[in-house]
């Protein structure tokens, strides 16, 4: 199995992050990379780089205006704050019609969620490779691979066609999809993070040509808090084509195992003939978002279940932050794709 991985997405290095009221430094640490390439080591693989495919698979999913606010927006903020160290929104658009203006200000709170996604000089070189790594290894499948793996880093299962949030700008599991559909596929999203893949869901919501499915600790209980509910079930052309899990926080393995048989059966019902997985490593025990209860040795039973499907695999890096066990439980997902 092929690994992709460009070093270019170490250099997003996001200092803010705001909980209960304080500064705190935002969680998705640069360091991050080096235990996933630890987990890459373990299960015996070595990492390659990708290929550069354009804006177009991005802007397939992207609205072009969000693209340019990404890769120019710290440029311009800094023009009119000289000292300015990160792009933080001050305010949130909540406007239903949501007027868009030439202010830069004004563009920073229309494009985001939250304040968890700070910009700075280097984030959109990040982004930019984050998603051009997921395309590489959608590609390796397009070309016969049965499994391949994209170390993504930032995540995107967060991030809306032209907002961002969650630690989340591009939405890489969404645009692999869609390349992998536009490609004569039939693909389905299965994201296994601990949070719900709430940009993923949206953007899919209304279609019927890619399934998305998610299991995740309950929205009532959890981030991104106002999707993921079990009755979300898609609209339009797309009822019956989103598949929400939630989970009460603190799931162990078995209540997990059972929710996946579920999301894999619907899968199949689907006629998938591709698994995009969005592999959040964040269900951990140990994970500092204390979401679940997954072990490391359940991560090699995650992916005999996904494997057993019998189509393609191209997955996805998304959450999972720094804790001791991290490059372990990659290495016990990925160890089984490798075999």
């Amino acid at each position: 199995m092929k690994v992709f991985f460009d070093d270019r997405q170490r250099i997003h290095d996001p200092q803010f992050r705001l909980s209960d009221g304080r500064v705190i430094l935002n969680p998705d640490r640069p360091e991050r990379v080096d235990q996933l390439l630890q987990g890459v080591a373990e299960a015996g693989l070595r990492t390659q780089s990708p290929t550069d495919f354009g804006l177009t698979p991005l802007a397939a999913l992207h609205t072009p205006r969000y693209l340019d606010f990404l890769r120019t927006i710290y440029a311009r903020r800094r023009a009119v704050v000289p000292d300015l160290a990160e792009v933080v929104p001050g305010r949130i658009c909540v406007d239903p019609l949501r007027n868009y203006s030439t202010d830069t200000e004004a563009q920073i709170g229309f494009h985001n969620a939250d304040t968890s996604c700070p910009i700075s000089e280097h984030t959109w070189d990040a982004v930019y490779w984050s998603a051009q790594t997921a395309l590489s290894a959608a590609s390796e499948v397009l070309h016969g691979a049965r499994a391949a793996y994209a170390l993504c880093r930032p995540s995107g299962h967060h991030a809306y066609r032209e907002i961002a949030g969650g630690f989340c700008f591009l939405n890489n599991s969404g645009i692999a999809a869609e390349y992998l559909r536009s490609q004569g596929h039939r693909p389905a999203i299965l994201d296994i993070d601990v949070h719900h893949g709430n940009g993923t869901q949206a953007i899919f919501y209304d279609r019927d040509d890619v399934l998305t499915v998610s299991i995740h600790v309950d929205p009532a209980q959890f981030y991104p808090y106002y999707a993921g509910a079990a009755n979300e079930a898609g609209k339009g052309r797309g009822v019956g084509c989103n598949l929400n899990l939630p989970l009460p926080r603190g799931a162990d393995n078995a209540t997990y195992l059972s929710a996946l048989d579920i999301a894999l059966r619907q899968i199949a019902d689907f006629g998938a003939d591709v698994i995009v997985v969005a592999v959040g490593l964040d269900t951990h025990e140990n994970d500092p978002f204390h979401g679940m209860a997954v072990t490391t040795d359940c991560y090699a039973d995650i992916a005999a279940a996904i494997r057993s499907v019998g189509v393609p695999v191209l997955n996805v890096q998304e959450g999972g932050y720094s804790q001791p066990y991290l490059g372990a439980n990659l290495a016990r997902y990925l160890g089984d794709f490798a075999a």
